[in-house]
């Protein structure tokens, strides 16, 4: 296990024995208006780009990306019995391009080498609709709002290099997109959720990659989505 997993462990651990923490008549009493969440994010993207376009490219040359998995983080807040607003992000994930396309460039290969990697910090915005009453333990919903990706450490891979024929530097503009997100909560004790949610989110971007001056570009939609579990400590 790693230092930020265990480190995320032992969080989610202390909010879990704070959700069964005795609190007071009165505490029983009143409905928690504020909620942290902590939990594990597995990230699909459904990734298109165009052709990469530019001096000296061949046709047919395209780009796609992995999935991945990090950690997820929320604060939400209650406004009524059925309207919450949640403020969620995750440890910024490393995204791992390949190529895809012909074997080969040339005499040196393409087709599934990885080509460059990148860091995206994506907070998001939601307000979510929740369906039953707060009488009942068990409360699916529906959130929709906006998503702001910010790309860095972007780097170029040796086989990227190779590919574009010397150190190659990229650019990745932010992206501000549409969110929306279905889920349930589930209250398993006066202090504590479990909640399972998925979500889609709206990222484009302009892929530019610049060798020696020379400028190669491909316009990307990562279309990723999002499985979330989580554990929540209302307060």
């Amino acid at each position: 296990m790693t230092q930020p997993q265990s480190r995320t462990l032992a969080a989610a651990l202390v909010l879990i024995a704070a959700c069964f923490a005795p609190g007071s008549r009165s505490e029983a009493d009143q409905v928690a208006s504020n909620a942290l969440r902590i939990g594990f994010y597995d990230v699909f993207y459904h990734a298109s780009a165009g052709d990469i376009g530019g001096p000296y490219v061949p046709t047919g040359l395209n780009i796609t990306v992995k999935d991945v998995q990090t950690l997820y983080f929320a604060y939400i807040r209650r406004l009524s019995p059925r309207w919450e607003l949640e403020l969620a992000f995750g440890v910024p994930p490393t995204t791992h391009t390949y190529g895809k396309g012909p074997a080969t460039v040339g005499s040196v290969p393409y087709n599934g080498v990885e080509l460059s990697t990148a860091k995206w910090f994506a907070p998001t915005v939601l307000v979510n609709y929740k369906l039953l009453d707060e009488t009942f333990p068990v409360r699916p919903y529906i959130g929709a709002g906006i998503s702001y990706v910010y790309f860095y450490d972007r780097q170029s891979t040796p086989g990227g290099n190779a590919v574009s024929g010397g150190p190659t530097s990229l650019s990745l503009p932010s992206s501000i997109g549409p969110a929306a997100t279905v889920g349930v909560g589930w209250q398993v004790a006066r202090h504590c959720t479990i909640n399972a949610s998925y979500s889609f989110t709206q990222v484009k971007t302009e892929l530019s990659a610049n060798t020696d001056g020379i400028i190669r570009q491909t316009h990307v939609s990562f279309g990723p989505q999002a499985l979330v579990i989580a554990v929540g400590y209302q307060f």
